[in-house]
């Protein structure tokens, strides 16, 4: 069995507000290692210059989260089975908060502070909008996908292109698309609109709320570069 959604919901309120609980409870942990890697790579002047002088770890981290990440995306049963469920997850949050730490690192201090107050702010609207809406964000996932498509065909063009107000049409699209994806994925975790994950899928809404915030963090701290 490897389903990604459901349509049968969570019936059991008791099941569900366990179920919200343990993916909130490790994505708190995921978010709090990777802001303890950027405050690091930040304000530590020894670690920060150390990142920026060698290269190799970054590339390497690039390896190690992608390996977990698509086990995690593409085995239903190994995402359900603990401890390794776990396991991997956290090893792949170690590797992006080791990138997400080197990126933060080639910006000034207050830029990064900035985005991660802007990041604050948007993630918390999306969650209490998705929460008080009575649309279904869920019913979209496919033109999302599509978006996303788009979004992936046009970041190619900038990058030959250097065009700087292209590149930020990509960059406020980006913002856009990924903030959508966090208000699908609310919805999801909650299980009342048309998509719902399954109770043992805590891994898997976690990593996805995880990354849709990552993206755009990073979508708007490249904002302030450009």
């Amino acid at each position: 069995e490897n389903e990604q959604f459901t349509y049968c919901g969570l019936d059991d309120k008791t099941i569900r507000r366990v179920f919200i609980r343990k993916v909130f409870a490790v994505l708190s942990l995921q978010l709090a290692v990777t802001c303890g890697f950027v405050a690091l790579f930040t304000f530590e002047p020894h670690t920060k210059k150390f990142v920026q002088d060698n290269k190799w770890p970054y590339r390497i981290s690039y390896a190690v989260f992608i390996v977990p990440y698509f086990i995690i995306i593409s085995c239903g049963e190994f995402r359900r089975k603990h401890p390794w469920n776990l396991i991997a997850l956290s090893i792949l949050t170690l590797a992006m908060s080791y990138m997400i730490g080197v990126i933060s690192s080639s910006y000034k201090t207050d830029v990064v502070l900035m985005a991660v107050g802007i990041t604050v702010v948007v993630c918390f609207t999306v969650v209490v909008f998705s929460l008080q809406t009575k649309y279904d964000f869920t019913s979209c996932y496919g033109v999302l996908f599509v978006c996303t498509i788009v979004l992936i065909v046009f970041g190619i063009m900038c990058s030959f292109m250097h065009n700087r107000i292209m590149i930020l049409v990509y960059i406020s699209v980006g913002v856009v698309v990924f903030t959508s994806y966090l208000a699908v994925d609310i919805q999801i975790l909650l299980g009342n609109k048309m998509l719902s994950l399954s109770p043992e899928e805590y891994i898997f809404a976690a990593l996805n709320l995880y990354l849709d915030i990552i993206l755009i963090f990073l979508k708007i701290l490249k904002y302030f570069r450009e």
